[in-house]
């Protein structure tokens, strides 16, 4: 193992603004505290909260890192005090407080997971924030069990596209939503079994359609706003919503007696807030149930475009159309 440099490269941007605020820069290397790992990156995820960020609106919480970045795969190159399940050179993939943008990153040695078999480290990246997303909103708080019926928001973007697949791999029946026609096969091939253009199409009324009436058991929105009175709709009775973004606004008018007389349950989390134990029992869950699926090449993440680091301003600009179909990962 090669010494550890005194500085790495990293993006950053002096002020919020456009994709073009993003610059390469360089910082002096921090070694890990207790409990934390230090990984050399060899390719980072890059997401919606991290659009929010660039933009001033969606600052990092106290404590961490102000570089841009949730998702990293790579190389455990240093071991704080206490880390034992971890060895340096161990391969992982790792949800990380922040600082993925970069050549190295500092996170926690239990919110790590081993790089699944014959993984690259682009598709390993393109795991950790979609992956605790889901399974700690959908499976943890939702409860989603085999037989159920899902309706899926967005499910074609990173966070839908893993949704999609972990809900279909575990026996339930996928309803999902996009804005755009040739999306629609891409979806299916997911493992939805239904998908609705809600441009052109009724969600609710596909739904009833699809249910014969009855409406799905849980709902898992990234929409928000005029969506969750919809969401209401097309819920059955002892239905269960979870909310994980807002992409259509953080306001909605509800109607309470329609959640009150189907007797909804709604939930919802944002991951980065969360506390180190809270993401390690998410992780400790995903390396149970999901990474099985995941060694045996039985799932794998939906990669779109991959870009150089310093070409992270191309990359946010791409997200920002809403044209891609999975993920988008910077390479090192």
């Amino acid at each position: 193992m090669s010494a550890l440099p005194m500085d790495y490269a990293h993006i950053h941007f002096e002020a919020p603004g456009a994709p073009e605020v993003l610059q390469l820069s360089r910082s002096p290397l921090v070694l890990p505290s207790a409990g934390q790992v230090l990984v050399r990156v060899h390719a980072a995820g890059v997401n919606g909260p991290d659009l929010k960020q660039r933009a001033g609106v969606y600052p990092p919480p106290p404590g961490a890192s102000p570089i841009l970045g949730l998702e990293v795969a790579g190389e455990i190159c240093a071991l704080g005090e206490g880390v034992t399940q971890w060895q340096v050179g161990d391969k992982v993939c790792a949800l990380v407080p922040g600082g993925g943008y970069a050549q190295y990153v500092l996170t926690y040695g239990a919110h790590c997971l081993p790089l699944p078999a014959g993984f690259s480290a682009i598709q390993g990246a393109a795991l950790p924030e979609t992956m605790f997303t889901v399974w700690g909103n959908l499976f943890m708080r939702a409860g989603l069990k085999a037989g159920e019926t899902v309706l899926i928001h967005g499910g074609s973007g990173g966070i839908g596209s893993c949704a999609i697949q972990l809900a279909s791999a575990f026996g339930a029946k996928v309803i999902a939503t996009t804005g755009q026609e040739e999306k629609r096969e891409y979806c299916l091939a997911l493992g939805a079994e239904r998908v609705v253009n809600y441009r052109t199409e009724h969600f609710v009324s596909e739904v009833m359609d699809f249910t014969q009436g009855e409406g799905v058991n849980v709902v898992f929105d990234i929409a928000g706003g005029d969506f969750s009175n919809l969401n209401l709709q097309a819920l059955a009775l002892d239905g269960r919503m979870v909310s994980v973004a807002m992409q259509r606004g953080a306001k909605a008018e509800i109607d309470l007696f329609r959640l009150m007389a189907k007797r909804i349950l709604w939930t919802g989390s944002t991951l980065r807030p969360q506390s180190i134990t809270a993401k390690a029992a998410i992780a400790t869950q995903l390396h149970e149930r999901v990474w099985p699926l995941l060694n045996t090449g039985n799932m794998a993440p939906s990669i779109f475009a991959t870009f150089a680091l310093q070409e992270a301003a191309k990359a946010h600009a791409l997200l920002e159309l809403g044209q891609h179909r999975g993920k988008v990962v910077l390479t090192l």
